[in-house]
């Protein structure tokens, strides 16, 4: 799965309808190329693939030559939720799939985006606990040096668990503005261009 596809989703999707120097621009303000891991050529070639694919709609502006204006399809719009419900959810993936699916995270209802940490969370204390009864019996077996991998992913595993613990409380108590609450929310379709000015290209 790609950062860069669900990123891009989720900025196209927040602008309503937007050219590539927009997605480009809003996408490095976040700071994506120390992250993400998302070098700029690769949001205009992932606008374009996934216009290919049927997940954005590509418009040409006849008295603007070479601009091309995205906005989601349906379909589009699906993959940007299963993509971002994926990412939140499934502890297994890379940083930048987390760090992407936190930065739209505005774009879930508060009910939906408690559902999601939660079963995060759960899944994390499951992990948590099986290396714990794992490394009771196996680390004893290593040379002593080695052990500080069964520290090391014991002390990470339970910086996950308060972490997403901490997040969970966070949203549940109603920090942060959620998709749904109001018309200009960062997650609603088409928000983000009554918050901004017109960049040109």
């Amino acid at each position: 799965m790609s950062a860069t596809r669900l990123l891009v989703l989720g900025v196209v999707r927040g602008f309503g309808r937007t050219h590539g120097y927009r997605v480009r621009a809003e996408l490095l303000s976040w700071g994506i190329d120390d992250w993400a891991n998302v070098k700029p050529g690769s949001i205009y070639h992932a606008l374009r693939q996934l216009a290919k694919a049927g997940l954005l709609e590509a418009s040409e502006i006849a008295d603007w030559p070479g601009r091309v204006d995205y906005s989601l399809t349906p379909e589009g719009d699906k993959e940007f939720f299963r993509l971002l419900v994926d990412a939140l959810e499934r502890p297994e993936h890379r940083a930048d799939m987390l760090s992407a699916g936190l930065a739209l995270l505005p774009a879930l209802t508060r009910d939906r985006a408690v559902s999601v940490l939660s079963t995060r969370l759960a899944v994390l204390e499951t992990q948590r606990a099986v290396l714990r009864e794992s490394s009771a019996v196996d680390a004893e077996a290593l040379p002593p040096h080695l052990r500080e991998l069964w520290t090391m992913r014991a002390r990470y595993a339970d910086l996950s668990v308060e972490w997403t613990r901490d997040l969970l409380e966070r949203v549940t108590s109603g920090e942060y503005e959620m998709a749904g609450e109001h018309e200009s929310t960062f997650g609603m379709p088409g928000a983000w261009r009554s918050l901004i000015e017109p960049l040109v290209h």
